[in-house]
């Protein structure tokens, strides 16, 4: 068989696959994706964006119009090389098995990869089937690659591993392709067992071999193990149970498949087929009762939740440990910080023992000194009292002498206020002096002022006297000589009355009533140097007056005697 039919096979398997409503047609979506990991598993050059015009959601294009075939042909199958996957080891057959079962241990995503537990799970089970210990050291040499390590087995690394017959050296390749082929049927066909088992026939009741079949949901037996002839199928549901029946008819190792409407009598070879059979048949009916349809797909996810529970464990226990080197870490810091406070502490105790002693020595030169200040303190107490009491003493000298200066100071204080008493009257005899000065002064002025218009009138009276003189010489009469008598008698009363005025009167003295209009005037007294002055000026004007007035009555008699015409009294 070509390797083009082969690829077929599985092209047709996987449309079929996702073919769900069994109407031959599959959504462009779906087979673009299909087409996708086509390319990317035979490893056949692609443009994205030529598979997404094709694909386009719409009715246009030749997928559309002529469906998936020939874009197959033409764009997959055209361009496989024959010697893409080329496995010495294995039969094409049988690679295609291994691709069956790398595509369903394969994990959820794209690009497809089967990560390294589930490829040491499928050499146990291939393993277990030929009967043979797993060579783990091949495998972890397999699986330390780092690709390995970090993205797990793609396709080809897997087919390249197991066609390398490094896993299973010294074994037949017949040995193998039967094993691949059951575990192929086991996992991928749903194949819970199948082997020989002798059946009881329900009409003539004699016991047959038969080839037995179990899935979850059927257990079919054939002819023979070629499975052509199938005579007869078993449908399993709840109400299945299976029994162990003694030995009996010559057969052993007995059990029966009880359903709604008839009993199955059955008899393996030995006790271990029994158990196994019945184990896989009470299997089989819980699998249908809970809805599965494939024992090994409940599997697939119990291990994958089986990982993450160890990856959550060991991610815990990777934090557990993470936390306690932290914690060691820290409690290494935390000891190493205690070796540094302990240092720091032993430090700070000799720093304080140092401080100790030093403040020791301090202290005691501090109580020496004090001790050397209180002596000196006492002695200066000593010396402080006795000139303390000389002090005293002198404060009380100070203090009497204190008391004398405040009665001298009270004394003279009496002393003060009776000279301000003095020279307050003074002040006032002064006063009043000025304001009899004052008053003698304004007197003085009226004085002069009189004694100035009696010189005017004197002097007028002169005038006309000598005018009347000579008027009278010139023409004599008894009138004139009698106006020259009153006149000569006026000049006598006037110059009584200045004698009178220019007498000086005593700040004591009150001149008579009956002296005149003058009465109330006050000449200053004699003892005033100016009033003195004034007085001797005013008795040589009047001497001078006087031989003035002498004179010129002498003259005025020696001319009336001359004439004889006047009498002078």
């Amino acid at each position: 068989m070509d390797l083009r039919s082969e690829l077929l096979k599985s092209i047709w398997y996987a449309f079929t696959a996702l073919d769900v409503e069994k109407s031959g047609k599959v959504s462009k979506s779906q087979l673009k994706v299909l087409s996708h990991n086509l390319y990317t598993v035979l490893c056949i050059p692609h443009d994205p964006a030529a598979l997404e015009e094709h694909f386009r959601d719409d009715d246009d294009g030749p997928v559309s119009s002529q469906g998936y075939m020939p874009y197959l042909n033409k764009y997959i199958l055209d361009k496989v090389h024959t010697g893409f996957i080329d496995h010495p080891f294995l039969s094409p057959l049988y690679a295609f098995r291994l691709w069956c079962l790398f595509i369903f241990l394969s994990e959820d995503r794209y690009p497809l990869v089967i990560i390294p537990d589930e490829v040491e799970y499928l050499l146990k089970k291939l393993c277990m089937a030929m009967s043979v210990e797993l060579n783990c050291v091949e495998l972890e040499d397999f699986i330390s690659q780092d690709s390995v390590q970090q993205n797990g087995f793609i396709v080809w690394a897997f087919l390249e591993m197991m066609n390398s017959g490094k896993l299973m050296r010294g074994i037949a390749k017949e040995t193998i392709s039967m094993a691949i082929e059951e575990v192929y049927r086991e996992i991928v066909g749903d194949v819970l067992k199948e082997g020989y088992l002798w059946k009881k026939g329900q009409l003539r009741r004699n016991w047959i071999e038969r080839w037995f079949t179990l899935r979850p949901s059927t257990l079919i037996y054939f002819t023979s193990e070629d499975r052509k002839d199938r005579k007869g199928n078993i449908q399993l549901d709840g109400n299945c149970c299976v029994e162990v029946l003694p030995d009996r008819d010559g057969k052993r190792c007995m059990f029966c498949l009880k359903t709604l409407t008839k009993t199955y009598e059955l008899s393996a070879s030995d006790t271990k087929q029994r158990q196994e059979w019945t184990t896989a048949i009470q299997t089989a009916t819980r699998l249908h009762v809970e809805g599965k349809t494939s024992l090994h797909k409940d599997l697939k996810l119990k291990r994958r939740e089986q990982r993450e529970q160890r990856e959550k464990r060991r991610e815990a226990k990777e934090q557990e440990l993470q936390r306690l080197r932290a914690l060691q870490e820290e409690r290494e810091r935390k000891m190493a910080e205690l070796e540094l406070l302990k240092e720091a502490q032993r430090q700070a105790q000799a720093l304080l023992e140092q401080d100790e002693l030093r403040r020791r020595q301090q202290h005691e030169q501090l109580q020496q000194a004090l001790e050397i200040q209180l002596k000196e303190a006492e002695e200066a107490r000593a010396s402080m009292q006795a000139e303390m009491a000389l002090k005293e003493a002198e404060a009380e000298r100070q203090r009497k002498r204190i008391k004398e200066l405040e009665a001298m100071q009270q004394r003279l204080e009496e002393a003060l206020q009776q000279e301000i008493k003095a020279r307050q009257d003074e002040e006032a005899f002064r006063y009043a002096q000025a304001r009899l000065l004052a008053e003698e002064e304004e007197k003085m002025k009226a004085l002069m002022s009189l004694r100035e218009e009696q010189e005017e009138y004197i002097q007028r009276a002169q005038r006309e006297k000598q005018e009347k003189i000579l008027s009278l010489i010139t023409h004599p009469s008894v009138a004139a000589q009698r106006k020259l008598r009153q006149a000569s008698t006026n000049v006598k009363h006037w110059n009584v009355q200045m004698n009178r005025l220019m007498h000086p009167i005593g700040p004591g003295e009150k001149r008579p009533s009956g002296s005149g209009s003058f009465s109330s005037f006050r000449i200053p007294s004699q003892k005033d140097p100016g009033l003195r002055m004034r007085q001797k000026s005013d008795e040589q004007d009047e001497e001078s007056k006087e031989n003035m007035e002498s004179r010129g009555g002498c003259e005025s008699d020696r001319r009336l005697s001359t004439n004889g015409d006047m009498e002078i009294p």
